[in-house]
């Protein structure tokens, strides 16, 4: 999906129907923000939204999420690649997922031999730092990849405003997390809290 097409798409229509962003976004119950985002293609609607928004709008859901008004020719076309793509993303994220356990435990298994081994063995006191700088090397490069590929495995869903985000790389590593959810300042709103983890945009 193109979300600067979609956004230029929303502005026109809403210019349309003559509503101000913050009038727009007043109907939907959410920040004018929020609405500012989709329009500036940094964002799209949030799946709960989208319906709400094309009953305010007078297009359909393919017809958002293609950027465009679609003829009768083109909108089954349009639905299943919209459908493919979705699926696509989804198995991308749960990839990274799988992709960031497996480099967090690769980087971690050794480097705590490695920190054992210096403390067990009799070795020379440069021997034992260098294996135990090593072993710190190689976990925190092994966490940093962990880290990246967990980040571009979809997005964080806001409990309060329901703005779908990526968070920066300092909020990530910074925020507290369970599996499900990490504890983060959502762009939207403003509000700090344990957003949850989406596997699509």
């Amino acid at each position: 999906m193109d979300q600067k097409k979609i956004g230029s798409f929303v502005t026109a229509l809403r210019k349309e129907k003559g509503l101000t962003q913050k009038e727009l976004a007043e109907r939907l119950f959410i920040s004018d923000k929020t609405v500012s985002k989709w329009e500036t293609g940094k964002g799209i609607p949030d799946v709960s939204l989208i319906i709400p928004l094309c009953e305010l709008l007078g297009i359909t859901a393919n017809e958002l999420l293609s950027g465009e008004r679609l003829e009768d020719t083109r909108y089954r076309q349009r639905a299943e690649e919209h459908i493919i793509a979705l699926i696509k993303e989804k198995q991308e994220s749960k990839r990274n997922i799988l992709l960031s356990c497996i480099a967090a435990v690769i980087s971690i298994l050794p480097s705590t031999a490695l920190i054992l081994l210096s403390g067990l063995l009799e070795m020379t006191t440069a021997l034992r730092i260098s294996l135990i700088v090593i072993a710190i090397l190689t976990m925190a490069s092994g966490i940093f990849i962990a880290a990246v590929l967990d980040m571009k495995s979809g997005t964080f869903e806001c409990r309060h405003c329901k703005t779908r985000f990526v968070p920066t790389a300092g909020a990530y590593i910074a925020g507290p997390h369970s599996l499900t959810t990490r504890y983060l300042k959502c762009p939207a709103c403003g509000k700090k809290s344990y957003c949850k983890r989406r596997l699509t945009h």
